[in-house]
């Protein structure tokens, strides 16, 4: 039987990194992945750029039943760590907007590092072995594809239930039932939202049109595009806003939210302008967003004719757009899963089960998960190093 200190389930980013790190301290760390390759998630991330971390990432960008949990893990390793091991590897990058850092070439070059990284530590990894079953509570026994292995420690990295299509599976979730730990409930989180067939049937003539908004879900809102689907919303601050949204709660929209659109309408009217409702809307909104929101609300007179009080109605339609979603596009391309092993169970500092001494979890398996920019893999890092140093 084949016998390492350490036993990683899960060839991912924080898998990857945990077994090179625990491997540099001199154990022997076996990787098994139940997918061809590891990283697949990687590979894909960020347009193929991977979005590998973000400059600005604290604990005010995760969520999670315990909103202090995250923050030990994440204060001893923060991006700036993640960024000079990146440097050091000679892998060039850029911002690309809000701190977000990409990789100028492809996010090949950070599955590359990663695997020199365990190369370095000595670490084996082993893809295509699915674990059956664990058992023990140290020295753990694991029953795999390939034959009876033994540890000292088993590390869970094995993910959350999004894009399945990349080898996502429970797996992790049932190890941790299997072993009495608690989950909290799992949802799909970054992911588009679906509206109304009703509703969609007057605004799937926007599809495709992408406007700068503010989106509020639940306690929660954010700055960034809005993106008009065939199906319902998607773009950047639906999917933020996603994590917070709860099945049959409203979500806000505002489509003016540096209100210039209400300043412009009430400067024309003080002005005496003879520009139409229409064309200015079409100005800042686009003559598509304009048509479909004021349709033939709108009087064919200069917006000088109007009352400063008509003028804010007009205004507030652009502000307070309410929509209830009936459901999200789910795990199938939710960037991550929202919910999972409860931090309860996990010490902060190691990441260790408090149940099980020598059980580990990390990375989107457990309850913790980032907003949209490169958190996530901030907390892949993070968790990661936590563990390696205690496993």
């Amino acid at each position: 039987m084949s016998r390492y200190d350490v036993i990683i389930i899960g060839g991912g980013a924080a898998g990857l990194f945990c077994a090179a790190l625990a491997g540099q301290r001199g154990r022997k760390v076996l990787v098994l992945e139940h997918t061809s390759k590891v990283g697949r998630k990687i590979l894909m991330s960020g347009g193929g750029r991977c979005n590998f971390t973000n400059m600005y990432s604290g604990p005010e960008h995760f969520l999670g039943a315990n909103p202090h949990f995250h923050k030990s893990a994440l204060s001893r390793y923060t991006p700036w760590d993640f960024i000079a091991l990146v440097e050091s590897h000679g892998i060039a990058y850029h911002e690309k907007k809000l701190g977000q850092l990409f990789c100028d070439g492809k996010a090949r070059a950070i599955v590359d590092l990663l695997l020199a990284e365990c190369a370095a530590g000595g670490v084996t990894v082993a893809t295509g072995t699915s674990v059956d079953a664990v058992s023990g509570d140290g020295p753990f026994r694991l029953q795999t594809s390939t034959g009876a292995m033994e540890a000292d420690a088993v590390v869970v990295a094995t993910g959350g239930l999004s894009i399945p299509r990349m080898g996502a599976t429970a797996f992790g979730h049932r190890l941790a039932q299997e072993y009495g730990l608690a989950l909290q409930p799992t949802r799909p989180a970054l992911v588009p939202l679906v509206l109304d067939k009703g509703v969609m049937g007057e605004l799937r003539e926007l599809a495709g049109t992408s406007l700068d908004a503010v989106v509020a879900a639940g306690d929660a809102a954010f700055r960034e595009n809005v993106l008009i689907t065939h199906r319902g919303l998607s773009g950047p601050a639906v999917l933020q806003a996603s994590s917070y949204w709860q099945d049959g709660a409203p979500v806000a929209i505002d489509l003016d939210p540096d209100q210039r659109v209400r300043e412009a309408l009430h400067r024309a009217r003080v002005d005496g302008s003879r520009t139409r409702a229409h064309t200015l809307l079409g100005e800042h909104l686009t003559r598509r967003v304009a048509q479909y929101w004021f349709g033939d609300d709108l009087p064919d007179i200069p917006l000088a004719g109007y009352s400063s009080t008509a003028l804010e109605a007009l205004a507030q339609r652009l502000s307070a757009w309410t929509v209830v979603p009936v459901g999200t596009e789910g795990y199938a391309v939710a960037e991550v899963t929202l919910g999972g092993v409860d931090t309860d169970e996990l010490s902060s500092k190691t990441m260790a089960s408090r149940r099980v001494p020598g059980l580990y979890f990390i990375g989107e398996v457990v309850d913790v998960t980032g907003h949209l920019g490169g958190h996530n893999f901030q907390w892949a890092w993070a968790s990661a190093h936590a563990a390696a140093q205690y496993v």
